[in-house]
């Protein structure tokens, strides 16, 4: 009987978890041995590449991959997951005054190349043994050592206050969620991150990819 092995592109809607996608291919294909090249929040959309059979021992090497996203931020307004899932409060009235484009250009420019960022509390990233987001939901807050990633391209695509749409390509391991707090923060009105899908991995583009639902053996690739 012939094994199934290989690779899918599967544009993932907002709403589950990239556990639920690598589900959904097991039951669609008939095949327990699944997962994933790089997890997207629950509430973002986008490309995820996911691997089948003996294909799944090849995943790490879209995982250091480069990834293009389209990101929606708004502005004047902070959020503890640093996204629009979390406890969202307003700026206060002298921080909610609206930059102009010119504004947000200048500060966009500064974000571009190798930066610092540091990991949100609400991430997968570990600290003694401890995902950061177990301790975040238990009140805790540690200290975490900035990460140094790459911004390779930043453009504004629209802004009309209190939203800012960007189109950004980045190292593997860039936060999108802490860029959108970091640019929040040089603005002087705060932000968060308010829809994320993310369009490339490499040179995979979500427009080769396909919903949920469509996923098939022919489309496995090697």
């Amino acid at each position: 009987m012939k094994t199934l092995d290989g690779f899918l592109l599967v544009d993932k809607p907002p709403g589950p978890t990239s556990h639920d996608l690598v589900d959904a291919v097991r039951r669609a294909l008939g095949i327990r041995k699944v997962g994933h090249a790089g997890t997207l929040d629950p509430f973002a959309s986008g490309l995820l590449i996911i691997g089948v059979g003996q294909a799944t021992k090849r995943l790490s090497e879209f995982v250091g991959l480069d990834k293009e996203y389209l990101a929606t931020l708004r502005l004047g307004a902070f959020s503890d997951t640093m996204d629009r899932t979390g406890h969202i409060v307003e700026a206060p009235g002298p921080e909610r005054q609206a930059p102009n484009a010119r504004e947000v250009e200048s500060v966009l420019k500064r974000f571009t190349g190798e930066i610092e960022q540091i990991p949100p509390m609400y991430s997968a990233k570990k600290v003694d043994g401890r995902k950061l987001y177990e301790l975040a939901r238990q009140g805790k807050e540690v200290e975490r050592k900035p990460v140094r990633v790459t911004i390779h391209e930043i453009e504004l695509f629209s802004y009309d206050w209190p939203l800012m749409k960007i189109r950004t390509r980045v190292s593997s391991g860039t936060y999108i969620r802490a860029l959108a707090h970091d640019i929040g923060a040089a603005l002087g009105c705060g932000a968060y991150l308010e829809e994320l899908r993310r369009t490339k991995v490499g040179l995979f583009d979500v427009a080769n990819a396909v919903s949920p639902e469509k996923i098939n053996p022919s489309l496995l690739f090697r």
